[in-house]
């Protein structure tokens, strides 16, 4: 949660700056100059607006992906290998069990997104004051009313084409770069602090990195349709990022990609670093036998 919270204006600076550009928009179209200007023309709460979705199912979305990913994990050992338990799952089972997860993830993350965004571009659309007093179940509701179901899960078909891959490069990069930074400790558990933020946060940017144009895609299919918007403009995800390039050139897909990359190194490293601490604090004098095939183990008393 604290992630969340300390991540969600550079995410509310992500969405904004990957919507098209309007003619009429005095918006700027860099990072810093759009901090100032929307703390200056909406105060500094706009940055936060959409934040009590995410902050509400971060903790079962998070349990979910980690959860499927441990299990997927464990079915995906090597028969052969079974008895050992020295030899950490390799890395490319590692990045299949990522898949996994990243795909069973979207399904509670797709809506929660499409209310998010939709709440982050009110004031940037400047909304009359009544709809621009929606919170997140009245919109919800609102969208569920008028489209049903389907509404809700717009954007899940590209949500799965982001995550699905990009959840593969965050474990397996995870689980590579934290065998480099401290050796041998996907089998001894006894990395540091400073190697889980390092490897967690970098995993997180490397995710992102691979996926990003497949999220400007993914953020302007679920912005359309919101209130205030102008309507249904993209049939498609093939149909969006074809107008996408077309107007505004290829760049467009890597438009907020710097604002990113910081979020994700900044939100990632303490959710590694969180979920690994926990685990051993929460099984402190499991013998190794018990040791789960993730490459964790207990802190030794």
């Amino acid at each position: 949660m604290a992630g969340v919270m300390a991540g969600h204006p550079l995410d509310t600076i992500r969405i904004r700056l990957q919507q098209p550009r309007l003619p009429s928009s005095s918006a700027p179209a860099s990072a810093i100059a759009l901090i100032r200007h929307i703390v200056a023309t909406e105060g500094p709460t706009a940055l936060f607006k959409g934040m009590a979705s995410p902050l509400a199912t971060i903790a079962f979305q998070n349990a979910v992906s980690f959860q499927t990913y441990a299990l997927l994990s464990r079915a995906l050992v090597d028969p052969s290998k079974q008895a050992q338990h020295q030899q950490p799952l390799s890395y490319e089972r590692v990045a299949l069990a990522g898949i996994g997860a990243g795909t069973i993830q979207t399904l509670i993350l797709s809506p929660v997104d499409l209310i998010k965004i939709r709440l982050q571009l009110q004031t940037a659309r400047r909304l009359v004051s009544v709809a621009s007093s929606l919170g997140p179940l009245t919109l919800a509701r609102d969208i569920f009313r008028k489209e049903g179901i389907r509404g809700l899960y717009r954007g899940w078909g590209i949500t799965v084409l982001r995550d699905a891959p990009s959840h593969g490069v965050y474990f397996g990069s995870y689980e590579f770069i934290r065998e480099k930074l401290h050796p041998g400790c996907r089998s001894n558990g006894q990395e540091t602090l400073l190697t889980m933020l390092t490897a967690g946060g970098l995993a997180g940017s490397l995710s992102w990195l691979c996926c990003y144009p497949l999220d400007v895609v993914k953020s302007r299919l679920q912005a359309q349709g919101g209130v205030g918007g102008s309507g249904t403009r993209y049939k498609g995800i093939i149909d969006c990022f074809q107008i996408s390039v077309r107007e505004e050139g290829f760049h467009v897909l890597f438009r907020g990609l710097g604002t990113s990359l910081a979020r994700a190194y900044l939100v990632n490293g303490a959710i590694f670093s969180a979920y690994e601490s926990t685990l051993r604090f929460l099984s402190p004098r499991s013998p190794p036998q018990s040791e789960t095939n993730l490459g964790l183990r207990p802190i030794s008393p």
